[in-house]
């Protein structure tokens, strides 16, 4: 077994914080970095961090994710999901250093009608899918030893979600207007955490098998709409105290935002069970546990 640690990247996101907590309450060695230490803007960080970590693999959580704010801000988004990846994985390469990457749902345009799986032509809509796009594919062409995990709708107890988003909403309004036209799996960034980490320490225990390389997704179990999850969320926040004010559905069409959305991103997770045994709680059962703790931290604050 390798004992060097596993190096997390992006830790001050939703994602990097679940994964170093995971690491922590599991014992597992790990050192995490951020910003300004780890920044996919300054590369010269990117080998230094490997270099001071000396690890036996990497998780990449870094990336740019306001997706809207890409499209005015392609350059940046492009530095962050494309580019500096390409480095990490370049570098990781060049040391023999497995990587884990995170990569998303928008790299689809919504249109099968069915879930995708990994081999289904992408077709990204907007500059945040296209930078996620390119990012895997500069990963694949580095030769690095390397897993990409697509995943979609991450939320947490931590960080800025959706989930959060509802309960500030509801505290102020009588009624709430979700789109309810657009379906996927809403994925607590623990479980998604703990996934990554049972990979990664099979990894480090038995070594890399070439039929880890490759693209897989990892979302929760089941789907819903954006007005679904509102609906969920609002009900157990309501079991806890907090208002419950209407939620009215409404289209896309009626909520017009900067980034084309997918209607339909449903992921289908197959391979992922197949080659690694895993399979992500159902997200309703997720959400049970992930807003009662965000609501604790929220009157803890």
């Amino acid at each position: 077994m390798d004992t060097r640690p596993i190096l997390i990247t992006g830790v001050s996101g939703q994602l990097g914080h679940a994964l170093s907590l995971h690491a922590a309450r599991t014992n597992t060695r790990f050192h995490a970095v951020g910003r300004p230490g780890f920044d996919f803007d300054a590369p010269e960080t990117i080998a230094a961090a490997l270099a001071d970590a000396d690890p036996a693999l990497v998780v990449n959580a870094a990336a740019w994710t306001a997706v809207d704010a890409a499209e005015a801000s392609a350059d940046a988004a492009f530095r962050a999901n494309r580019d500096g990846p390409a480095t990490l994985a370049t570098l990781c390469r060049a040391r023999g250093i497995p990587l884990i990457h995170v990569s998303t749902d928008y790299v689809f345009d919504g249109t099968k009608g069915a879930p995708y799986t990994e081999t289904d032509p992408i077709a990204p809509l907007g500059v945040y899918g296209e930078s996620k796009a390119a990012g895997e594919a500069a990963i694949l062409a580095s030769g690095a030893e390397a897993i990409i995990l697509r995943t979609a709708w991450v939320f947490s107890a931590s960080g800025k979600n959706f989930a959060r988003t509802m309960i500030a909403a509801a505290s102020r309004l009588s009624a709430l207007r979700v789109v309810a036209d657009q379906r996927g799996a809403p994925t607590a960034a623990e479980d998604l955490a703990e996934a990554i980490l049972a990979i990664a320490a099979r990894i480090v225990a038995a070594g890399w098998q070439p039929g880890f390389a490759g693209i897989f997704h990892a979302t929760s179990a089941g789907d819903t709409t954006w007005h679904g999850f509102a609906t969920e969320i609002l009900a157990i926040a309501a079991r806890h105290g907090t208002p419950h004010p209407e939620i009215i559905p409404i289209a896309t069409a009626d909520w017009p935002t900067p980034a084309r959305r997918p209607a339909d991103s449903r992921l289908d997770t197959t391979k992922l069970r197949q080659t690694f045994g895993l399979a992500l709680p159902h997200w309703k059962d997720a959400t049970a546990r992930i807003v009662p703790a965000l609501l604790a931290q929220e009157r803890a604050s």
